[in-house]
């Protein structure tokens, strides 16, 4: 009997030994973990002209202490209340540049150690690349001259990034406007250990009203206190050596946009009261105009607390919308406003209307169009052209309007209406360039503009260029990618003139790189980038597209992955891990059209399943 206790005690101590070992984390088996570790080619980003590439260096997955890192979730941010910045940011470690007319590589001087670098913005005239790097204590600011392959720090760690880029490019490239940390800032309430002082009480009125599930909402005053240190900016000016001087008192600013002429700035700055039920972009806030050296020139536009809208996807607010700078005029403010109160329930024959104001900001608004549905965006040009368009979520229907801005008795020309979910017949998005203000607006080549597509179709994938005359209403291929082993996708146009367009050309087995094309030259093809498969260990995974009909006949796709050297003439069984995931259609046809393609190259991601075919599977 002693024996059998003694057992017994023996048995339940090595169980609580069991359940109480400290493991540490485990790696997966070696196919995978080579995937995992693999350090993925850089990204690029290229200068308009097509002459200068910078190459981003990234590490496939964040390491376990910046996973461990401290986080706060407000108002719908998730944010490291150390550093300033998203506890989501996505970061680069190294940075590289290249001239498209040679295959050299150069370094970069002065790069930080243990760089975490973010928030990539061109200069207007490109000489320069500003962004920020998140060091253990804070976001630093710093900025890349092209030319000579240098770094400046402009900063401590003493930015605040928790509601976006922290910094704003002066027009001349002289320097930036940046928000930063206020002096005034004080420290966080602990709310893990925080005694509440009182009850959290919620008050309805009875009203009826719908609202969607967020995340991350405030929960208490705590929270609201909180959450005002970490929005709470003082905005200063500071020039390309360093010289910082204040520009804009503490407050929570919510968006910093300079005039295309440089002249003045619209800053949106939100303001109390908060709310529990929605997050901070739907909290108050004022939209006002600035001068140059940070003074309010006029009281633009004042957004109320959005708790509750009427029913239905394509409910928005009353007022003002979608403020922004017009980016063919040097001063031009637009907007658009609900003609039906928000409610998509009223029935009206326009929905929304844009309007405009010029400097100085004094006459009356001007309308510019109204349209059919619900305000989508807006391509400028000029003074007598631009292209809007709309949309209605419960119809999936989109329409394109050209128009003349300074004349809204002409009707808008309908040039495009369609079901946004027929992929086979989009006619693509068009091309823009550079004006005299430095911004985007729709190119404009002998009374002709020209769309990119990405060519999805019943046969496959095959990338366009359209040329659309404006006078004739005709629209012209001037361009089709013709590959059936590969895929080429056409990124934008470097040079219309000439013909010249950046594309990547990738297929299942090779690496995706770029190159410029010359679309008025047969096979003239000029690579500039030279990227290697990283991910070899996959690259001869047998990949095809799927297609089948459900039950009730609607055709179906999926891509179907098999491991390397699997012998399909043997058929024989294997372990299947299947993906899939819901998305609603408003008709068959939409749902039946297939987007995926066997030839795209098959990037391994954190939530992929391809790492199993490693495994058999």
């Amino acid at each position: 009997m002693k024996n059998i206790i003694l057992i017994t005690l023996l048995l339940s101590a090595s169980f609580l030994s069991t359940g109480q070992e400290n493991l540490n984390y485990q790696l997966p088996p070696k196919e995978i973990l080579e995937l995992a570790n693999a350090q993925p080619a850089p990204s690029v980003i290229i200068d308009d002209k097509g002459e200068n590439i910078l190459l981003r260096f990234r590490d496939s997955y964040g390491s376990i202490a910046e996973l461990s890192e401290n986080e706060v979730r407000l108002a719908g941010l998730r944010i490291n209340p150390v550093t300033n910045i998203s506890s989501r940011q996505y970061y680069f470690t190294n940075l590289k540049i290249k001239k498209t007319s040679s295959e050299v590589i150069q370094s970069i001087e002065g790069l930080p150690k243990n760089a975490r670098l973010s928030n990539f913005r061109w200069s207007e005239d490109q000489s320069k690349i500003a962004f920020t790097n998140t060091s253990n204590t804070g976001v630093e600011l710093w900025y890349l001259d092209i030319e000579t392959a240098k770094v400046v720090q402009l900063t401590k760690g003493v930015l605040n990034a928790n509601m976006g880029s922290p910094f704003t490019w002066i027009k001349d490239g002289s320097g930036f406007i940046v928000k930063f940390l206020p002096p005034s800032r004080k420290p966080l309430i602990d709310t893990k250990i925080a005694v509440p002082t009182g009850p959290t009480i919620s008050v309805s009125n009875g009203e009826k009203a719908q609202n969607r599930t967020y995340q991350d909402l405030l929960k208490n005053k705590d929270d609201e206190f909180n959450f005002e240190q970490l929005a709470l900016s003082e905005l200063k000016r500071i020039d390309l050596n360093g010289k910082q001087e204040s520009w804009a008192p503490t407050a929570m600013y919510r968006s910093i946009s300079f005039s295309p002429d440089g002249n003045f700035v619209l800053l949106s700055i939100i303001s109390r009261p908060f709310s529990y039920l929605v997050p901070y972009y739907r909290f108050p806030y004022t939209t006002n105009i600035y001068n140059t050296k940070g003074e309010k020139i006029k009281d633009f536009n004042a957004s109320p607390l959005i708790e509750v809208l009427p029913k239905g996807f394509m409910s928005c607010k009353k007022g003002k919308r979608n403020i922004g700078w017009r980016n063919d005029k040097p001063s031009t403010i637009y907007w658009c406003e609900a003609l039906d109160g928000g409610d998509p329930a009223n029935e009206v024959s326009y929905r929304d209307e844009l309007f405009e104001l010029s400097a100085p900001f004094t006459s009356a608004p001007q309308s510019l169009i109204k349209l059919k549905q619900r305000f989508s965006e807006i391509t400028w040009s000029s003074d007598d052209l631009a292209i809007a368009s709309d949309y209605w979520w419960n119809t999936r229907n989109t329409k394109s309007y050209l128009f003349n801005p300074s004349d809204n008795s002409k009707q808008p020309k309908i040039i495009d209406d369609r079901n946004y979910q027929d992929r086979y017949n989009d006619p693509g998005n068009f091309v823009l360039s550079k004006n005299s203000l430095g911004k985007n607006v729709l190119k404009v080549d002998k009374g002709h503009v020209y769309l990119i597509g990405q060519g999805y179709s019943k046969k496959g994938q095959f990338p366009f260029i359209d040329k659309y005359n404006i006078a004739a209403e005709k629209t012209t291929r001037v361009y089709q990618s013709s590959y059936t082993n590969k895929l080429e996708n056409i990124y934008d146009a470097v040079n219309i003139e000439k013909g010249i367009f950046l594309v990547r050309i990738e297929s299942a087995t090779e690496y995706p790189n770029f190159y410029l094309r010359n679309i008025n030259k047969k096979n003239s093809l000029k690579q500039i980038t030279s990227f290697d498969n990283p991910f070899k260990s996959i690259q001869n995974v047998h990949k095809e597209v799927v297609k089948y009909k459900r039950y009730d006949s609607l055709d179906l796709s999926g891509t179907l992955y098999l491991p390397v050297g699997y012998d399909k003439t043997q058929k024989n069984k294997l372990p299947l891990i299947l993906w899939a995931y819901p998305r609603e259609y408003k008709d068959k046809a939409s749902a039946g059209q297939s987007t995926a393609n066997p030839n795209k190259f098959t990037f391994p991601y954190y939530g992929s399943m391809i790492y199993w075919v490693t495994r058999g599977y």
